[in-house]
């Protein structure tokens, strides 16, 4: 199944190096525009800021999309180990932007790769993580007098109930990874005396708890 890590939510945490002030703020993003607009609008809110530096991660492996800004920065000093930071816990559709005040002392270039680098960890932390998986939607039309007590049994073996639909009858939306499509079908057999199926119409990324 295809699935990698990105944060659990948005974080913003701060730390001081020698006066100087580095604001990390994470968001979730799922296009490069996102990340951008984020970059954009920390500018706005932060303008007393002298730097506001920003990597992000975008897209699923083998090949996310990967960009990151040193804004101003001795160049390979802000970026780059921020984006090593993400690369490192795994992490994609996220942006990290630090927003950084000078406090009045240089750091000298190992000084910012360490800040600018602690500065994401510690956002990293504090969003926590989640799996995006990829899995197939499985559409599931019962009646009514059936449907709370089917879902209800599904929810409890684990089974990913997306979205719940009523009209003339209950429409349930799942999301079932491939390697679990045959233990859905067997379960539905028991839990319907084996009159209803599901029927696949699509795919889509969800959630999960990480680990």
């Amino acid at each position: 199944m295809v699935s990698y890590r990105t944060i659990g939510r948005d974080a913003e945490t701060e730390i001081e190096v020698k006066r100087s002030r580095f604001r990390c703020t994470l968001a979730r993003v799922e296009s490069e525009a996102e990340a951008r607009a984020v970059v954009d609008r920390l500018r706005r809110e932060h303008w007393d800021a002298r730097h506001h530096c920003s990597a992000f991660v975008i897209g699923p492996p083998p090949s996310p999309l990967e960009r990151s800004s040193d804004d101003g920065e001795p160049a390979g000093t802000a970026g780059a180990p921020m984006l090593e930071v993400l690369r490192g816990a795994g992490l994609s559709d996220v942006v990290a932007v630090v927003t950084r005040w000078f406090g009045g002392t240089l750091l000298g270039a190992g000084g910012l790769v360490r800040a600018y680098g602690d500065a994401v960890r510690e956002a990293v932390a504090a969003a926590g993580a989640v799996r995006r998986s990829l899995v197939h939607e499985h559409l599931l039309v019962l009646d009514h007098a059936d449907a709370g007590r089917v879902e209800s049994e599904l929810r409890a073996r684990g089974v990913s109930v997306l979205d719940t639909g009523y009209a003339e009858r209950v429409s349930l939306r799942l999301g079932v990874a491939p390697s679990e499509e045959e233990r859905l079908a067997a379960l539905l057999a028991e839990l319907t005396a084996g009159m209803v199926a599901s029927t696949i119409v699509g795919q889509r990324w969800i959630d999960r708890p990480d680990g």
